[in-house]
Order: C-alpha cells, then sequence, then structure tokens
C-alpha cells in the first residue's frame, strides 16, 4: 500500500519550513488559521516558494466567515490565483458554496480554470455544504485533485464514518483528505476508519513571546500559534510506525 501523504496547514513562513524540517509532504499556506484560515501575503507566498522543496498549495479564501462569496471577493479571488500562477506555486484551495448550500459551481470553474496548470483542492466547505456526497460530485466534476474534510463535523475522528463514505462515493476518481483534529494519537486509527491516504494537520505549538508588555489586551495578546518541527515529526513517525 502507498504511503499516506502528510499535508500541514502552515499559517506562516516559520510554520511551512517547520513543516518542511518535521517531514510534511506538502504544505497548505494561510493565514489566519483560528478562522479556517484565509490567504496569506504576498511576501509571505513568495518567500515561501523560494525556500520550500516541497510542494506548496495556497488557501484562497478573501476573509473568514461562510462560503458564498460576492463579486469583489471573486475578483479578489482570482487575482490572488493569478499571482500564486506567476509565483509557480504547485496549488491553489478553493470552494464556494451557493445560497442554498451547493457548490457554486460557476464560480469554481472560474476559479479552477484561472488556476491551470496548477492541482487544486477543494476545501472544507464541503463540510458544511446542504449535501457532502453531491459537492463531492460537484468537486469531481470540476477536476478538483482532492477534497479536504472532516466529514461534515468538528473534527475527522467524529466524521470518520462520512469520511469513509466519501472515499467509497469518489472510488479513487479523486482524494479524499482528512483533516481537522487530526494528532499523533489517532492519525493511524483514523486512517484506518476512513481509507485515506492522505491526511492533513496544522501540528501547532504556542509560542511565547519574549517582549516584556506592560498589559495585555483582547486581541493584542503575546502569543501565538505556529507549526513546530517536533509536532510535525511525530506525526510523521505516528503514520511510519
Amino acid at each position: 500500500m502507498s504511503p499516506v501523504t502528510l499535508e500541514i496547514a502552515a499559517n506562516s513562513l516559520a510554520s511551512a519550513l517547520a513543516a518542511q524540517e518535521g517531514g510534511a509532504d506538502r504544505v497548505e499556506l494561510c493565514e489566519n488559521l483560528g478562522e479556517g484560515g484565509c490567504t496569506p501575503s504576498y511576501g509571505t507566498l513568495a518567500m515561501a516558494r523560494e525556500r520550500l522543496r516541497i510542494p506548496l498549495y495556497v488557501l484562497i479564501r478573501p476573509r473568514a466567515g461562510d462560503f458564498r462569496f460576492d463579486a469583489l471577493e471573486r475578483d479578489t479571488m482570482l487575482r490572488d490565483i493569478e499571482l500564486c500562477v506567476r509565483l509557480g506555486c504547485d496549488g491553489v484551495v478553493i470552494g464556494a458554496l451557493d445560497g442554498n448550500g451547493d457548490v457554486d459551481v460557476a464560480l469554481c470553474r472560474d476559479l479552477v480554470d484561472a488556476a491551470r496548470p496548477l492541482g487544486v483542492t477543494f476545501h472544507r466547505a464541503i463540510d458544511v455544504a446542504r449535501d457532502p456526497q453531491a459537492a463531492l460530485e460537484a468537486a469531481i466534476a470540476l477536476g478538483c485533485e482532492r477534497v479536504l474534510t472532516s466529514g461534515a463535523h468538528p473534527t475527522a475522528m467524529e466524521g470518520a464514518d462520512v469520511i469513509a463514505s466519501l472515499v467509497q462515493r469518489a472510488a479513487g476518481r479523486m482524494g479524499v483528505m482528512a483533516g481537522a483534529g487530526v494528532t499523533p494519537e489517532n492519525v493511524r486509527d483514523l486512517v484506518q476508519r476512513t481509507g485515506v491516504r492522505e491526511v492533513h494537520a496544522s501540528a501547532k505549538t504556542l509560542v511565547e513571546s519574549t517582549l516584556a508588555l506592560p498589559r495585555r489586551l483582547p486581541g493584542l495578546e503575546a502569543q501565538r500559534w505556529q507549526t513546530g518541527a517536533a509536532a510535525v515529526r511525530a506525526l510523521r513517525q505516528a503514520l511510519e510506525s
């Protein structure tokens, strides 16, 4: 059986480099991971492309919140994809829903077409879609390589049965990648229960600030989350043990 691909959701350049150091197979670069992730800055993208030796996918999401996007947001996403193509990224991560909670096929087709020849992952918009099975079929028809899903549950372990059903429905037509709450302690069980050959995790650790602050204010906390190479290495070892 082929090895399981480990993708790390990296919320900064430092996180992306830690993912590579720890043995990740691929990075999904983003920012604002605490709210599900948004598109990273140009500087972060450019430097990640220069320094990463492993495949680099970029989250294309202009804001936190729902996945129904207006015309301005559509144009923003197209510009961000244009940048990813120009910088030589390996792929993008997209997803959009219409007012009924179904895949916004017209918008997603524009995004997929703009990304050529890059690879495309359909992200966790599938988990809040009206019908995840129908959303999977739409993503396949759009030509996406894979979907990232927690099985429409808060964590992939909770949604393992749904993920397994998506793997069976995809039947090799596209990849199904399990993500959300994936840890070294549960990743092997998750793979066995679902049949996925790709997993997605942030492997984040809390980094303490060295800045002496006279006060701590909401939204201006000194601590930050960052991917840790050791945490990535633990996931890698769990998958290979």
